[in-house]
């Protein structure tokens, strides 16, 4: 597939982003304040993949971005294959009251162990969310919700915050919609196929 637009992030102290649009034009982004360790490992953004896999895949997302939804198999599929991918889920609840509300109710789940089927559950849905829907997709996918809730509550000041850095770091990067990538020091706007996830994870390794 075509990438529209494709930056790459600084090794600096704060974060420059270099943008090449068809190799004509150089951009920007304010990101002053924000270096590629922030972006890559916030300690408490949920992982997935290898944990100590040698290149970083990062995306920003949300539970009712219908292209995120249909991306995620193919992504978590080239992850399982290539077998040396860390998986930075990054939360940025775009689409509304019900999005927050899932991200909310996800990342209570963390403590427990239950990130990743929480996550794999909304993911796999196909439309538009309500929040009595998130609480029956994930009640059926065998999330105790009530305790979930509870969990986000009781840490709330911790995902709050990682939510607000997230979508802080959106803006920063300029960002414009769901699903984000940054792969390694590169970032993709907008869905991958395989073959594209398999050659930006390469040039990632190359880069390292």
């Amino acid at each position: 597939m075509n990438i529209h637009r494709r930056m790459i992030l600084g090794t600096g102290a704060g974060l420059g982003l270099l943008g090449l649009a068809g190799g004509a034009m150089t951009l920007r982004a304010r990101a002053d304040d924000l270096t590629v360790d922030d972006v890559l490992h916030d300690p408490d953004a949920p992982a997935l993949g290898n944990a100590e896999g040698d290149v970083t895949i990062v995306e920003y997302f949300d539970y009712q971005c219908p292209f995120c939804k249909k991306n995620h198999p193919v992504l978590t599929d080239v992850i399982a294959q290539d077998g040396n991918v860390r998986l930075v889920m990054k939360d940025w609840p775009i689409f509304g009251a019900p999005s927050v509300y899932a991200s909310q109710l996800v990342l209570g789940t963390v403590e427990k162990g239950d990130y990743h089927m929480a996550n794999s559950a909304l993911m796999a849905t196909e439309a538009k969310l309500s929040n009595d829907q998130i609480d029956r997709v994930l009640g059926e996918a065998g999330i105790d919700v009530a305790a979930a809730q509870a969990a986000y509550r009781a840490d709330r000041a911790r995902w709050d915050g990682l939510l607000a850095r997230n979508a802080a770091q959106a803006g920063q990067l300029g960002l414009r919609g769901t699903p984000a990538f940054i792969i390694g020091r590169t970032i993709y706007p907008g869905m991958l196929d395989a073959a594209t996830l398999r050659g930006a994870i390469s040039e990632a390794r190359k880069d390292s």
